[in-house]
């Protein structure tokens, strides 16, 4: 079973930029006035890369026999059984082979997110007699417990090394490491230096 991590901000804002870029191409193309409009088309096709390299193409992946990390230019492939350590500070660091570090980019803890978890951690203090707050179920309890003082990057970083261990124990042969450039992002980087070329050649 497959398993995504990514950031949902930076998706779901990375969609909406492609329904503006959407609607900004089609009013581009028909009313089309030469070279103000490639200009403008070759200014959006270059923020849209960034877009897609920064906020769409980055993926933690999570599969039967491997860890999966998709950053901006490249993937990483590694399996369960050669993972050695995880470390999570800002982001998360998958430690592999001979001191070979793969830093995933999402999800990543912002100093903002660590301190409310860490705020999240600390004991309640009850004030008065009365309890103002909501009680909560023993599912959302067990959910508040397992994330006290936790961010999601911690939680990831958590099942990355579960995984790690598990492989271990049943003694699965660590595979080697495979590192593939991403086509998918050259070809939208190739994209926006065409429409960048496109708009400077033609008067």
């Amino acid at each position: 079973m497959k398993q995504t991590y990514r950031s949902r901000a930076a998706f779901v804002l990375a969609w909406v930029w492609l329904a503006f870029v959407a609607f900004n191409v089609w009013d581009l193309i028909s009313k089309y006035n030469g070279k103000p409009s490639l200009v403008a088309l070759a200014v959006l096709g270059v923020l849209t890369a960034l877009v897609y390299l920064v906020a769409l193409r980055p993926a933690t992946v999570f599969t039967e026999s491997e860890l999966v990390g998709r950053n901006p230019m490249r993937t990483t492939h590694v399996p369960w059984a050669a993972i050695d350590d995880v470390s999570v500070s800002h982001a998360i660091s998958v430690h592999h082979g001979d001191e070979q570090v793969l830093r995933l980019w999402t999800p990543m803890a912002s100093a903002r997110e660590r301190a409310k978890a860490q705020r999240r951690g600390m004991p309640r203090q009850q004030r008065g007699r009365l309890r103002t707050e909501p009680t909560l179920s023993k599912g959302e309890q067990a959910a508040e417990e397992a994330f006290a003082g936790k961010t999601h990057a911690d939680w990831v970083g958590e099942q990355i090394r579960e995984r790690a261990e598990s492989a271990r124990h049943r003694h699965e042969e660590a595979a080697p490491v495979r590192i593939v450039w991403a086509y998918d992002a050259i070809a939208v980087l190739a994209a926006a230096v065409v429409l960048v070329i496109v708009a400077i050649v033609i008067p």
